[in-house]
């Protein structure tokens, strides 16, 4: 599937400072960048560094004024296959790979430890795949998609109590209640086709026979129509900005369409 990205950022800041920037499409497996182009306005300095577990690419752009402009245009093909959950197993965690590791414990806004006696009662008698088409299920079936609903700071626990968030919250419950049952899970950021409204999106990956698979608790898609762009241990790491404190969004704009 080829997919096409457009991305234009505007944003002010109280003084000129450093921007993290993410949204470009990443080079890795299951998708090629065919094409694509960055151009930001009013630099003094950039430099790109890896992103997590070396997936994407993070832009560290210097102001040279107290505005930034970005736009973004890309064409990706998307080769990566939808896959039966139900078909994969959970590795042992002797087995487990050292980058995977860090997938399991808790990070600033996903607590497995809160669920543990949750996860045993309510998805009893599941293990591997089966297991988290349960928990993808059970996360799509009892929240609502509300924007507006939770902010920044919202951590899995409290979209548990709430019922109710936007894309960062599904994919932090959902990773929350997987790693609560001992199967690595991480927070993506992703272009999709099929988000609405048309934003940066994400999604839970999971650690399933030996390799990542893509986990969208929205029902919005399915792997094989994705743009990976980041991956972490939950909506921290995968920010698309990070400026600071006092920004203004004068502009944003995010498309991805088939």
């Amino acid at each position: 599937m080829q997919i096409e990205i457009n991305v234009s950022l505007d944003y002010l800041f109280p003084d000129p400072r450093t921007v993290a920037l993410v949204i470009e499409a990443a080079r890795t497996e299951g998708q090629t960048v065919l094409s694509d182009h960055i151009t930001i306005q009013n630099l003094s300095r950039m430099e790109r560094t890896p992103g997590d577990s070396d997936i994407g690419t993070r832009i560290l752009a210097q102001t040279a004024g107290p505005r930034l402009t970005v736009n973004y245009m890309a064409t990706v093909a998307v080769t990566r296959p939808t896959v039966d959950l139900g078909t994969l197993h959970a590795d042992a965690l002797i087995d487990l790979p050292g980058g995977v590791l860090p997938y399991l414990r808790p990070s600033r806004y996903v607590q497995p430890e809160m669920f543990g006696g949750f996860v045993a009662n309510t998805f009893e008698g599941l293990t591997g795949g089966a297991m988290v088409a349960s928990v993808r299920d059970f996360v799509r079936g009892a929240m609502r998609y509300i924007p507006g609903s939770s902010d920044s700071n919202t951590t899995a626990l409290e979209t548990f109590a709430a019922r109710e968030g936007v894309c960062r919250d599904y994919a932090h419950l959902t990773c929350a209640l997987v790693r609560a049952a001992g199967i690595p899970a991480r927070c993506v950021a992703v272009y999709g086709p099929g988000v609405s409204p048309q934003d940066f999106h994400a999604v839970a990956e999971v650690w399933l026979s030996g390799a990542w698979h893509l986990v969208d608790s929205t029902g919005m898609s399915a792997a094989n129509e994705l743009v990976i762009i980041a991956a972490g241990r939950d909506a921290a790491d995968i920010a698309f900005l990070d400026a600071g404190r006092d920004v203004e969004r004068v502009n944003q704009y995010v498309a991805a369409w088939v």
